[in-house]
This record gives C-alpha cells, sequence and structure tokens, in this order.
C-alpha cells in the first residue's frame, strides 16, 4: 500500500475509532486496533485521556503492549506507570528493549523512576545504572545492549541454535558480533551468510574481520554519520579495550537526526533550543527561548545605527540615499543566509570539513561576484530608468551591492566553518548573526561610495 493511501486509510480508522470512544464501545475500539501496527496503535491511544487510554492499554498482549509503551510519549508513558499496578510495571519493564528502558527513564519525574526501577530485576537496575552514566550526547547514551554475540570457534549449526535460543529477546539478529572469550570484538557476521553457508562452517572463516566501530564517549552525531554513510542497520559500540558494550541500531539513528535537525533549525532561528514540542510549550517558556537571542541581536544592531549617526550628514545632504538602505541590507543579509545555510547543512551530512575552508572561500567568491554584478547591473537600469534617480547615485547603489553580496557571502561561508573549528555549533553562525555583520558591511561600503562618486 502506497504512503498517501495508508494515511486515508488509517485516518478514516482514526474516524472510526473516536466514534467508538464516543459510545463508549471499548471492546469493539479493541477490535479495531488488532488491525493496526504499534506505531498507530500507540498514536490512537496517545490521543486519549488517561483513564481510558490505561482501559485500552490493558487489553493488549504483554508483549504487544510493552512495544506500543515504546512509541508513547513522555506524558503518557507517565500517565500509563502512574496508574498502572507492580505486577503491570514489572510486565512492561520485561518487555522493553533496553535503549526504550532508558529513554524513559531518562524523562520521567524521580518519583516514578524510582517505581519503575523498583520493579526491575537487580541485573536491569545495574545495566540502567551504567547507561545512565554516559554523556547525552555520546554513542553510549543511545545504544542497547540487546544484540546476539557469538565466539569464532562454533560452527554455523551452534550459531544457529545460540541465535533461536536468544534471538526472540534481542533488538536484532540480521548482524552478529564475533567477541573472544573477553568480550573483545574480533568480527561481524549477516544472518544471511550464517543460513547459507554449510551448518558445518567455522564462524572463523565466514565472518568479516575488518570490523567498524564506534566507542561509547564519540558523539552520537558521529554514528550517525557511520550508519549512513556505509548503510549499517546497526553499528557495535566497544569500550577503551574493545570490548563491544552494545549496538547503535538505525531507528535510534533516525530519532538522532531528528533531535539535531530541530536544534539546528532552533539555533538557526535565533532562538535556544527547546526539546518539548511546540503546542505542549507554555507561552512564558517560549519567550524565554527566543528572548536571549533577541536580547543579543537587537544590542548588535546598535552597531549599525553607529554607522547610521555617523553618516547623518551624508542623508541631510542627500536625502534620497536613504530609500536605498533597506534594499541594500536585506540583499546583504539574504545573500549571506543562502550561503550559510548550505554551508551548515552541507558540514551537517559530512560533504564539508573546517579543512575545506579555503575551498568555500574561492568558491563563494566566484558565486558572489556572479551575483554582485547581476544584481549591480539590473539596479543600475532600474535606478536610472525607474527611480529616475543620476548616473552617480545608480552607480553608487550598484558598486555597493557588488561589495555587500560579496562579503555577505564570504561571512556566510566561513564563519560556520570557524564555529566548527572552535567547537561550536556550527548553526550559531546563522542568518540572524550573520544579517547583522553584512549590515554593518554594507552601510560602510554604502556611505563609502557615496563620498567617493556623490560628494566628491
Amino acid at each position: 500500500m502506497s504512503e498517501n493511501k495508508r494515511m486515508v486509510e488509517f485516518d478514516r480508522l482514526e474516524k472510526k475509532f473516536q466514534s467508538l470512544i464516543e459510545k463508549k464501545a471499548i471492546k469493539e475500539a479493541h477490535t479495531l486496533l488488532q488491525l493496526l501496527n504499534e506505531i498507530d496503535v500507540a498514536a490512537l491511544i496517545g490521543e486519549l485521556d488517561p483513564k481510558t487510554a490505561l482501559i485500552l492499554f490493558r487489553m493488549l498482549p504483554k508483549d504487544e503492549a510493552a512495544e506500543v509503551f515504546a512509541y508513547f510519549d513522555s506524558d503518557m508513558q507517565e500517565a500509563i506507570i502512574s496508574a498502572s499496578t507492580d505486577a503491570e510495571i514489572k510486565d512492561i519493564v520485561e518487555e522493553l528493549y533496553m535503549d526504550d528502558f532508558v529513554d524513559m527513564v531518562e524523562e520521567m519525574p524521580s518519583n516514578v523512576v524510582n517505581r519503575i526501577l523498583a520493579n526491575a530485576n537487580a541485573e536491569d537496575r545495574n545495566i540502567i545504572n551504567q547507561l545512565l552514566k554516559y554523556p547525552d550526547d555520546s554513542a553510549g547514551s543511545i545504544m542497547t545492549i540487546e544484540y546476539v554475540s557469538l565466539k569464532k570457534e562454533m560452527n554455523v549449526r551452534e550459531a544457529l541454535l545460540k541465535i533461536k535460543r536468544e534471538g526472540i529477546d534481542k533488538e536484532t539478529i540480521y548482524t552478529l558480533y564475533v567477541t573472544d572469550d573477553f568480550r573483545r570484538l574480533e568480527g561481524i557476521i549477516s544472518l544471511r551468510e550464517l543460513i547459507t553457508s554449510s551448518y558445518d562452517s567455522k564462524i572463523e572463516d565466514i565472518m568479516e574481520g575488518d570490523v567498524i566501530y564506534a566507542h561509547t564517549h564519540d558523539d552520537r552525531e558521529e554514528v550517525a554519520s557511520i550508519i549512513k554513510k556505509y548503510g549499517f542497520e546497526a553499528l557495535p559500540i566497544v569500550d577503551n579495550e574493545k570490548r563491544i558494550v552494545g549496538i547503535v541500531t538505525v531507528d535510534d539513528i533516525l530519532d538522532v537526526i531528528e533531535e539535531e535537525t530541530t536544534e539546528d533549525f532552533q539555533v538557526m532561528a535565533g532562538t535556544t533550543p527547546n526539546e518539548m514540542p511546540y503546542l505542549e510549550t507554555s507561552s512564558f517558556e517560549l519567550a524565554r527561548h527566543r528572548l536571549p537571542w533577541l536580547l543579543l541581536l537587537m544590542i548588535s544592531s546598535t552597531v549599525t545605527q553607529k554607522i547610521m549617526n555617523h553618516y547623518e550628514s551624508y542623508l541631510s545632504m542627500i536625502p534620497f540615499l536613504t530609500g536605498f538602505i533597506p534594499m541594500l541590507m536585506d540583499t546583504g543579509g539574504n545573500s549571506g543566509s543562502q550561503s550559510s545555510t548550505l554551508i551548515i547543512r552541507g558540514m551537517a551530512v559530512g560533504d564539508i570539513k573546517p579543512k575545506d575552508w579555503l575551498k568555500v572561500l574561492w568558491k563563494e567568491l566566484r558565486v558572489a561576484l556572479i551575483c554582485g554584478v547581476v544584481l549591480a547591473v539590473f539596479n543600475y537600469f532600474k535606478i536610472i530608468y525607474i527611480d529616475h534617480a543620476p548616473a552617480n547615485v545608480a552607480l553608487t547603489v550598484s558598486l555597493t551591492l557588488v561589495i555587500s553580496v560579496g562579503a555577505a557571502k564570504l561571512v556566510g561561508g566561513l564563519l560556520p566553518i570557524l564555529a566548527s573549528s572552535l567547537k561550536l555549533d556550527p548553526a550559531i553562525m546563522a542568518s540572524p548573526l550573520i544579517t547583522t555583520i553584512a549590515d554593518a558591511m554594507s552601510l560602510i561600503s554604502y556611505f563609502f561610495f557615496a563620498r567617493n562618486i556623490i560628494l566628491s
């Protein structure tokens, strides 16, 4: 079924489901849920009030309930846990994959966390405590310990028997990890390779020894880049002694990419990152995240004010100069934003590295020259034939455009690279900051040409 058809079908089922809930036909609603996958079930139940949601959630089979629970947002998870008995919490905890368990614990209030951990077995509590020690942006914080490991001395028959015994509780079995007696990673083998090999073949003979892996404290964005680059479904995570401690699966990486992209957009828009959904965030909280940037940009705009005050005498002598200032500032700011957006995107996907700054400089210079000249020629004739201004004014504005566009594109292209070299988020050097710098450079150029061409 295509995505559009699936969405139409889901919308139809959603309306029918809501109708059954309004009629309090809970059993019929539960029957309808059995037609859907776990993600859609979580979406439907998540829209209900906690009391009704809990009734339907309790009707789900134990293994399906845990999968649905993992897709709830943190508020619904908290509501379900708070309303559940200790036995029900224990069932959920036992069925959850460890990475989903960790994600849940990180989002819950301390009193709810205490209750969850009280219903987990000692081994799970120790693992949770260990995983929570990793930095939030590290590979260790998003990995899961549900993987299948093999020994190189095994033959294929023994390996398949082990997968049958342990695979049901693992997050993925499509890639198997070969370790020595001290859990040091020695190789990997795919399930496809395993089942197409002779039962008597040794794992050592068919495994891939050149293993790509990441360390527990590597940045999770680096892990995302590796998985994207090689097309992996999972990536092994090792400690300093190359002992495998977990894996990061592609579904966790999709979450990382979404979070990092959201954060970049927020920073580029001039607001501090906020993990809460927009509609669930209070107006006061939204304002609190936006005000610091607004205050900073308001203060920085005093630079342009000082420049205009300094050249106020020029404006009084040639009043029509004022009318072109907004166009010059907007064009410069837009030019810088174009460059910064492309460079930030290129750095995010790994196409551009800090060492490439000279290549970026040369490319942006050429782009700036082309754009600046085209805009300048167009404006020269516009100012003369449409605005009916003198030729020296048209020349002043046109030359300013060339300098303004060129400077803005260089600033927009190089500032994100500078930020990355200083271990800062390149998105910080985005539209608001670059626009402020471009505005100042446009005004300085404008008044320089006005003094030397019009007033000379």
